[in-house]
């Protein structure tokens, strides 16, 4: 009785610090838990997530991630996956950090607005005019700050979010404690003014809670699958069916669901916004973790593709394909892999049904990828044959005779994500200043030697210009890593295009 009469006074205490509307800043709870509390050991940890994390090509314009939140050991690495198609040397002004609450149920959401995040790293500052205004012009954010507490599932987002940002952004950190949808929406309603590009969303939530490793891995897929739809009735509808297959073990298949949920609302009936894929692992990866009662974790980003990030427009210029006709291009290269697969033979193309724009003698390439690995990738720079003869013919010598892979079989194809980047003319340069990462692919030639690298290879790997130019120079052309300084320089665009719905 004691202890519980102890407990209530010091819960009673807080309440009322925060009542008067003091400065209280919000202590670690999860350091020594969940991430070292030591920070130099813990900027040694994440400096390794962010090294060995899966990096992702993204030249759109990011609005919001979805990442894990568990401790560093299990899902640091996905987590990190998530922050890294971010720009590190971010303009976001501000990070709205939302996550569901692990630890109390109340009808609204609780916004931090009291003082700033304290972590290993030092003070990640809370933007308290917005934390304020949000509180004060909403209802259903007028809850007090104590949600935040004792709940590990923002604060474990933070030390991320100082370590890889250059200058770190303002946070404004959001726990969400309800499960009815209608009021959900209404706090996705209430961050619509903030829901702009100058701010980044991070939804911060694990996936699968303890089933089998085997059962996590098909349940995480589905309901990333309901995300991915960008559709928040069918991501409800993926929770439902999978709760309806009483899966052994599955206490839930996302914990942050009505977190999922919200951005979901944000990002609703916008066709430039599209959630993508990242990285996925559960805890029965890590060395730490074994193969029963296991936690998924999925990476996601919300993506507006009509902007680049990396200079011009994406679907700029002569570079202009009709929904129609990037569908058809998709068809065309999925039904040559297919039919050679299973029927053993090639397709036959009319050219009279073609559009115009598929007749042009542009180069392309087919890149194959395994959840997010590469599995094949061969194309054309130049091409006296039309577009859609270059698509055939790359799908099928991507699939099939790609020399540092198998050829794929039946089960790897239904696996398969494709991705096509048509190719412009070359340009030859003089000025390797002329060269604008994300957008120019280059090629170099010297004597007899040739190579080349797609425009987003240099994304994926964060590369600078002049690494740009000496990895290509030493692992494509063969003629060193400075060998570009005394060999012919080509640019050309590439417009990367990927399938609806991956």
């Amino acid at each position: 009785m004691r202890t519980i009469i102890i407990v209530l006074f010091s819960i009673l205490n807080i309440m009322e610090i925060f009542s008067q509307g003091k400065s209280v800043d919000r202590q670690p709870y999860a350091a020594g838990r969940f991430y070292s509390a030591d920070k130099e050991t813990l900027n040694k940890d994440i400096s390794q997530l962010f090294n060995d994390c899966r990096k992702t090509s993204e030249n759109a314009e990011v609005r919001a991630i979805i990442v894990p939140h568990a401790g560093y050991v299990y899902s640091g690495k996905t987590a990190a996956a998530g922050f890294s198609v971010t720009p590190k040397n971010t303009t976001y002004k501000n990070i709205f950090i939302i996550g569901s609450s692990h630890v109390i149920s109340f009808q609204g959401a609780s916004v931090y607005n009291t003082g700033d995040f304290i972590t290993p790293l030092g003070k990640a500052k809370v933007n308290r005019e917005i934390a304020d205004k949000l509180k004060a012009e909403n209802k259903v954010f007028q809850f007090p700050v104590d949600a935040h507490l004792r709940d590990h599932n923002l604060e474990v987002q933070v030390p991320l979010i100082q370590y890889y940002y250059t200058n770190t952004p303002a946070i404004v950190p959001i726990v969400i404690g309800t499960d009815n949808t209608k009021i959900i929406k209404e706090i996705a309603e209430a961050l619509r003014p903030w829901f702009t590009p100058e701010n980044l969303f991070v939804i911060s939530s694990d996936f699968s809670h303890y089933p089998s490793y085997k059962d996590a891995v098909e349940n995480d897929k589905r309901t990333a699958e309901g995300i991915l739809t960008g559709d928040p009735d069918k991501f409800l509808a993926a929770i439902r069916k999978n709760t309806a297959k009483t899966i052994p073990g599955l206490l839930t298949s996302m914990c942050g669901w009505t977190s999922g949920l919200c951005i979901l609302y944000l990002a609703q009936d916008n066709p430039d916004l599209k959630f993508k894929r990242i990285d996925y692992c559960n805890s029965g990866d890590s060395p730490y973790g074994s193969k029963d009662e296991v936690v998924g974790y999925n990476a996601i980003s919300l993506v507006d593709i009509s902007k680049r990030t990396a200079g011009g427009e994406l679907n700029s210029g002569e570079f202009r394909f009709t929904k129609e006709e990037k569908d058809l291009m998709f068809s065309i290269a999925r039904n040559s892999i297919h039919t050679m697969l299973y029927e053993k033979k090639r397709i036959t193309l009319d050219e009279s049904r073609m559009p115009e724009a598929l007749k042009n003698k542009y180069g392309a390439f087919v890149t194959l990828k395994i959840n997010g690995n590469l599995r094949g990738c061969i194309g054309r720079f130049l091409s006296e044959d039309p577009l859609y003869e270059v698509i055939k013919q790359s799908a099928l010598s991507s699939a099939f005779e790609d020399p540092r892979f198998s050829p794929l079989t039946k089960a790897e194809y239904e696996k398969t994500d494709v991705e096509i980047t048509v190719l412009g003319p070359m340009k030859r340069i003089k000025n390797i200043n002329e060269i604008i990462l994300g957008k120019h692919g280059i090629y170099i030639k010297k004597d007899f030697r040739t190579g080349t690298m797609l425009p987003q290879v240099a994304i994926e790997n964060n590369w600078t210009v002049e690494e740009f130019l000496g990895y290509t120079s030493r692992d494509k052309a063969g003629i060193g890593w400075d060998g570009w300084k005394n060999a012919e320089l080509y640019i050309y665009e590439g417009l990367v295009l990927e399938e609806n719905g991956k």
